[in-house]
């Protein structure tokens, strides 16, 4: 409670804090005064392919670890035990699928845009409403990445959240907006590099504070029942098994890293396909890594306050909030200690927000600006792209800071953040997935499938009311001070879950997994139907459009009908022949 109160950091702190920030808005600056001074379209968004490998790797890894990463992931483990790992087995196998059946697609279709590619293989309609729910989604997990710093920093320094997402905005916008990607992509690596020294204090600093330092974190998680990494129940009402973490995130990250405007661009920063999909596999170890290296902090944070909960004694308001509580009251004794900390999860967040600014500007830029430009029967004007670039990167970020205001009322972090992403993110897979797998698929199909999709799983994630999932038990017995039991006035009787509507019950690592399903199968099951009654020829997209294999085989199968009607006509000119002899 007193770390919300008044700062708890020093001097040495502050000093670190404003040589992240420094840092951070000076690449910016560097990057707007050399080489092309991002005036043009394709340095202000793909750096003119000029990027390296591991500075790739590195940038995909950080743009979607944020602080929901490192707060989210640490609560959800302190709180509902480890079976949560488990969904890294999906991430690892998205990225190989992702590297070989998405990727070589994109790097085809030589457009700013990822949706160009739905305008090519459907149409004007399929594009639109893709890119507009993809918007939306972006924007909204944007709005909650920039929140989830601002729990570290009050805590830490008193600023209230509103202080802090300001500020963190301001900067992150300006950083963004005035360098491009490059500048984005190379703060990526120092930011990368302050969100690993951000656990490593942790863990150094909770080294200290159990009996047996961190050889004992294991044994006293088995003895209080935090250790669980095999649940193969397949009841999808269950919030977290094997199957869903691990279906769910495959479906989540195929999306995210083979379909989403931020990761796409990114890898066509590089010049070709082997490079991209290189920097793709390389960022896993990291990525995985770091993943890992936030559950066992999750799992110290639990050993640290095993007979004192922080949340049931009333001192945080939820998991989320511990591991900030941690360096408040822990690593603040150490001089600089608790201001490395706030500048990883500072980072972490700076790394996310400034990635999604800067495509969502492309996106908007491409799809919408431009078309109405071109409906208007003007073209647009190519010196100032950049520019527009620039404006458009502000009004995103200012959109995304006042839905940050709002993110502290709407849930955990990590259920908020995978409902949002996984309602949206499964139906985009499953479009792009029906355009570049399924030779058949047309455009009505496709977005009837979409839409569909999408109606049902926002219906999931926002629907109400819906049944509440506790904590592992948690104890407070050795807590050194009253602890008054708060909420217990009036309490509901527990209700029983099974009279809950069957969608809501549904676990939100499902919303992925069914919305890419329902278009997948809606659209083309459609397609059929409407090529059916259609009294039009279907047309016969360009090869490039699917992916390798099914390209490769449409290919040949065209060859091969081309042959046919040749040795046809052929055959009929040499019958016509005879008969004229």
């Amino acid at each position: 409670m007193e770390g919300r109160k008044k700062s708890m950091l020093q001097a040495a702190d502050y000093v670190v804090l404003g040589v992240v920030m420094l840092v951070s808005a000076g690449i910016g600056v560097y990057y707007r005064f050399t080489g092309g001074k991002q005036k043009t379209i394709e340095e202000y968004f793909s750096a003119n392919r000029s990027m390296s490998v591991l500075p790739l790797s590195i940038a995909l890894m950080v743009s979607f670890v944020s602080a929901i990463t490192v707060l989210g992931i640490s609560g959800e483990i302190y709180a509902h035990g480890t079976l949560f790992a488990v969904h890294y087995i999906g991430i690892v196998a998205a990225t190989v699928v992702v590297g070989y059946f998405y990727l070589p697609v994109f790097f085809e279709l030589d457009s700013m845009s990822v949706y160009e590619y739905l305008e090519r293989r459907f149409g004007i309609a399929a594009r639109l409403t893709t890119s507009i729910a993809n918007y939306i989604q972006l924007t909204l997990y944007t709005g909650v990445v920039l929140y989830a710093p601002s729990l570290a920093i009050e805590a830490t320094t008193g600023l209230s959240s509103k202080t802090s997402i300001t500020l963190i905005a301001v900067i992150c916008i300006f950083y963004s907006t005035v360098g491009g990607i490059k500048a984005v992509l190379v703060t990526d690596i120092f930011q990368g590099v302050l969100m690993f020294a951000s656990l490593v204090c942790i863990l150094a600093v909770a080294s200290s504070e159990i009996d047996g330092g961190l050889g004992r974190v294991w044994q006293v998680a088995s003895q209080r029942g935090r250790l669980e990494f095999f649940d193969f129940r397949p009841d999808p009402t269950i919030r977290h098994t094997c199957w869903s973490l691990i279906c769910g995130c495959f479906c989540l990250f195929c999306s995210l890293y083979g379909v989403n405007q931020v990761e796409v661009q990114r890898l066509k920063t590089v010049k070709t396909l082997r490079a991209a999909r290189l920097a793709l596999f390389m960022n896993v170890p990291m990525l995985v890594s770091f993943g890992l290296m936030t559950c066992f902090c999750g799992l110290v944070l639990f050993v640290v306050y095993k007979d004192c909960d922080p949340v049931r004694s009333g001192q945080v308001g939820s998991a989320d909030r511990l591991m900030p509580h941690f360096a408040a009251t822990k690593m603040a004794v150490y001089p600089g200690l608790a201001g490395l900390f706030i500048s990883g999860i500072f980072s972490a967040s700076l790394s996310t927000i400034s990635a999604m600014l800067n495509s969502l500007a492309a996106v908007f830029l491409e799809d919408y600006l431009k078309r109405l430009y071109r409906r208007a029967g003007r073209s647009f004007p190519a010196e100032k792209e950049a520019y527009f670039g620039k404006v458009l990167a502000v009004s995103n970020g200012l959109i995304c800071t006042s839905i940050a205001f709002l993110a502290g009322s709407l849930g955990s972090l990590i259920t908020l953040t995978v409902s949002i992403t996984g309602s949206i993110a499964g139906p985009v897979l499953g479009i792009f997935t029906l355009g570049m797998f399924f030779e058949g698929a047309n455009e009505k199909g496709a977005v009837v499938g979409i839409v569909t999709a999408l109606l049902t799983c926002m219906w999931a994630s926002f629907g109400q009311p819906r049944p509440k999932v506790p904590p592992l038990p948690a104890s407070t017995d050795g807590c050194n001070f009253t602890v008054l039991p708060a909420g217990l006035s009036v309490a509901e009787p527990p209700r029983d879950p099974s009279s809950y509507f069957y969608l809501y019950r549904i676990s939100y690592m499902w919303y992925s997994p069914m919305g890419a399903t329902i278009t997948l199968v809606v659209g083309y099951l459609a397609s059929l139907l409407f090529d059916k009654f259609s009294r039009e020829r279907p047309i016969e997209p360009d090869p490039s459009l699917f992916t390798p294999m099914l390209a490769e085989r449409i290919r040949r199968k065209r060859s091969d009908a081309a042959k046919t009607t040749s040795s046809q006509v052929l055959a009929l000119e040499e019958a016509n022949a005879r008969r004229n002899q």
